[in-house]
């Protein structure tokens, strides 16, 4: 199993819907019906977080919108918003759920060095928490783009790291005819000391097993990413029918994780992440 990065694979997705919702010309019965769409796309990323190496594999997911209550499932990432958001040009108040598996390190027949294949795995993380934000449909190219900001947190429940993420994430998107639409995103990650401790520390056992030099770092910004969205209709109508999907996100690890050794002595503190696949909406 990879290790995937949850706000990466949030942003490659979490746009389509809000895209759909919002595309040049639909009716108000358009805007307002509930929407579903599921697709799978192959996934191009790090074997984890912080490495050089690449490899490919499925992503499924479904997002959409029921009752005016927005969703997503991506990967290992889930949440909703519990707040109903009305159609057309207004303000959009977000609030609700979110709830992350982390797989990093999980696997070492995932890792691809051998140094970091030498550690110890990692147990499979499960991050529970919210989020908030607010939007604004009607902005600047149209009254169907929309700006939107958001921050989130989240704790380990399972005690593999027993830390806290927050996230803060400004997403734009913007139709650009009925068939096509574009989003551009960036968030950045807060990390607990436990969560550095885990996938980021060397300790003198670890160093004897791997030859990495020892390393202790603290919590703190660990990274920022910023990534672009794209979706085409191939029926010739966002709001139905089949789509492809596709983006590319570029990471930046920080402070104590660019310096560890899994990061700066084989890794890379450059992170890319591809998708493109295919997606259909009811």
């Amino acid at each position: 199993m990879r290790a995937f990065h949850p706000i990466i694979l949030a942003g490659m997705f979490a746009a389509t819907p809000a895209l759909a919702q919002q595309a040049a010309g639909p009716s108000d019965e358009d805007l307002a019906r509930d929407s579903v769409t599921v697709g799978i796309a192959a996934s191009y990323m790090t074997d984890y977080e912080g490495a050089d190496h690449y490899s490919f594999f499925p992503l499924p997911g479904a997002i959409g919108s029921v009752g005016g209550h927005s969703f997503t499932v991506i990967g290992n990432r889930a949440s909703l918003d519990l707040i109903r958001n009305e159609p057309g040009p207004r303000w959009d108040v977000q609030l609700g759920p979110i709830a992350v598996v982390n797989f990093n390190r999980n696997s070492r027949g995932a890792i691809n060095d051998p140094q970091v294949r030498a550690l110890p795995k990692r147990g499979l993380a499960v991050e529970l928490g919210g989020y908030v934000g607010i939007g604004k449909t009607g902005v600047v190219t149209s009254p169907y783009d929309k700006l939107s900001v958001s921050v989130s947190y989240r704790h380990d429940v399972t005690g593999v790291h027993d830390s806290a993420i927050v996230a803060p994430t400004v997403n734009y998107m913007t139709p650009l005819s009925r068939k096509t639409a574009v989003a551009l995103f960036v968030s950045a990650e807060h990390v607990g000391r436990g969560y550095m401790r885990t996938y980021f520390d060397v300790t003198p056992a670890d160093s004897l097993a791997s030859g990495l030099p020892v390393y202790s770092g603290r919590g703190g910004w660990k990274s920022w990413t910023a990534g672009a969205v794209g979706t085409v209709s191939i029926s010739g109508d966002l709001l139905r029918g089949w789509k492809l999907v596709g983006g590319v996100t570029y990471r930046r690890m920080l402070g104590d994780a660019a310096q560890s050794p899994l990061v700066s002595d084989v890794g890379s503190p450059n992170q890319w992440l591809g998708a493109l696949g295919v997606a259909y909406t009811f």
